[in-house]
């Protein structure tokens, strides 16, 4: 995902989020230390209602594109959504789950990426 194709998905992605009221957006580049993604893109929302409507508008949104999940995760209990499109992955947390794993800590070796650089909203992650 180095192609400005590439980038332009990620900026979708955070788009869309955004316009759902994505709290605290972060992409962490993951490329060279994950062999199984490029890119964790991360935000919270603030009820499993609004986690699960998040997830259910990124996916309407990427659609379109031909983008679908690979693989989707707990997307009925609405506390964390992961979904799987291959070259990133998008996390969609409930704030006390995000607290709990921590992944931008335990990813800490990855660059992360402004959420503004990715997906022109001007938001920082």
């Amino acid at each position: 995902m180095t192609t400005p194709e590439g980038t332009a998905v990620l900026s979708q992605v955070v788009d869309a989020l955004l316009d759902r009221k994505a709290v605290d957006p972060v992409i962490l580049d993951l490329r060279g230390l994950c062999a199984a993604t490029d890119y964790f893109v991360i935000v919270s929302g603030t009820s499993a209602a609004h986690v699960r409507g998040m997830a259910d508008h990124l996916m309407t949104a990427l659609a379109p594109a031909g983008l679908k999940p690979h693989h989707v995760e707990g997307l009925a209990q609405g506390r964390w959504v992961l979904l799987d499109y291959v070259d990133f992955v998008v996390h969609v947390f409930h704030p006390e789950l995000r607290e709990f794993y921590q992944l931008e800590r335990l990813w800490g070796d990855a660059p992360v990426v402004a959420a503004g650089d990715a997906g022109g909203s001007g938001a920082k992650g």
